[in-house]
């Protein structure tokens, strides 16, 4: 069995990896190929550059993840923060951001879907949303805009994949301290990216999971602030 990860080299993907690996067959694959960790539990490494931005590319990388051994965790954890600062003024910086985390994550998430309910096992793919998805706010609405379109298209995968060999697992975490939030101040309830690596790989069935758990709560509030109070929020 093997277990895919796209976007090894970020944060909740190499913690993820190292949860998964022990005894599997582990595929890894990003843009950077040098950058991407080591996994010396694995039974074997197999590394594939993936550039998340060729669609075209998508549906032949997860064939050659195939050809490992039929995949049994398939975890789509690529992505960018992109600048929020930028993007109001630079157009193709905005659909820079939408096409990875976004355009991109549909495609894959669909080759997915139609690779994996094909095999006679079961099998569960992990997908990211976020907090900032759950409500658009004025400091990082492009951002926020992918994460609230990949979520609405999770959840209806979700229920496509019902009844089939296929779990789908969204998380939708909070402010995530590592990486990509580099120089940022955290927000509340924030959590390290092996906090929701712990979350997610418990969860085997399909569902939505909130990183923390209490956040779910906050993102009830969240809805109900008045528009005038929410567009002064300061991110």
């Amino acid at each position: 069995m093997t277990v895919l990860i796209l976007g090894a080299t970020s944060d909740i993907g190499g913690e993820i990896a190292r949860r998964l690996c022990a005894g599997r067959t582990v595929v890894l694959c990003a843009r950077r190929v040098d950058a991407i960790p080591e996994l010396p539990e694995a039974a074997a490494v197999h590394v594939l550059p993936f550039e998340a931005t060729d669609l075209a590319s998508h549906r032949d990388i997860v064939e050659q993840a195939t050809a490992f051994g039929p995949i049994s965790h398939a975890v789509v954890c690529f992505g960018i923060l992109g600048s929020q600062e930028q993007a109001i003024r630079d157009e193709a910086h905005a659909a820079e951001i939408a096409t990875i985390d976004y355009t991109a994550q549909v495609s894959i998430l669909t080759v997915l879907a139609d690779v994996m309910r094909k095999q006679p096992q079961r099998s569960i793919i992990y997908a990211f949303s976020s907090i900032a998805g759950w409500r658009a706010r004025k400091a990082n609405y492009v951002y926020g805009s992918t994460k609230a379109g990949l979520d609405a298209f999770c959840q209806g995968l979700m229920d496509e994949l019902h009844g089939s060999s296929v779990s789908l697992v969204l998380a939708r975490p909070g402010f995530v301290i590592g990486s990509m939030t580099t120089g940022m101040k955290p927000a509340p309830m924030s959590v390290v990216p092996s906090e929701v690596a712990d979350a997610v790989v418990k969860q085997r069935r399909s569902g939505t999971v909130w990183v923390p758990g209490r956040l779910r709560v906050l993102a009830w509030v969240m809805k109900l602030v008045p528009r005038p109070l929410w567009r002064r929020m300061p991110r």
